[in-house]
């Protein structure tokens, strides 16, 4: 049996949710409700083997070991440490991350 991680959202990545939930809120609140679920089903899910997902581009430039997780046109970026994962922010898939 395959152990479980822990995932943590920083508090920049909740305040990431807010901010998706409020831009898509503006247009339907049913839609906003909709995605916001589906990507909590998303962060969820790096319970269970974190290390599938790629590194992102930028650790060339900033020295890290981020991953991400596309969902839709967001970027769940995230770390791994020991059975922890981090989600650190969602952005925008057109939007590179900024440290």
């Amino acid at each position: 049996m395959t152990k479980k991680n822990n995932v943590y959202l920083t508090k920049s990545a909740q305040e990431d949710i807010e901010h998706v939930f409020d831009y898509i809120a503006d247009d339907s609140i049913n839609n906003a409700t909709y995605l916001i679920t589906d990507l909590e089903e998303k962060i969820c899910s790096l319970e269970n083997f974190p290390k599938r997902n790629s590194l992102i581009p930028e650790n060339e430039f900033f020295e890290t070991d981020y991953r991400h997780l596309i969902y839709k046109n967001y970027r769940i970026i995230y770390r791994t440490v020991e059975n922890s994962v981090y989600v650190l922010r969602i952005i925008h898939g057109a939007k590179l991350l900024k440290l």
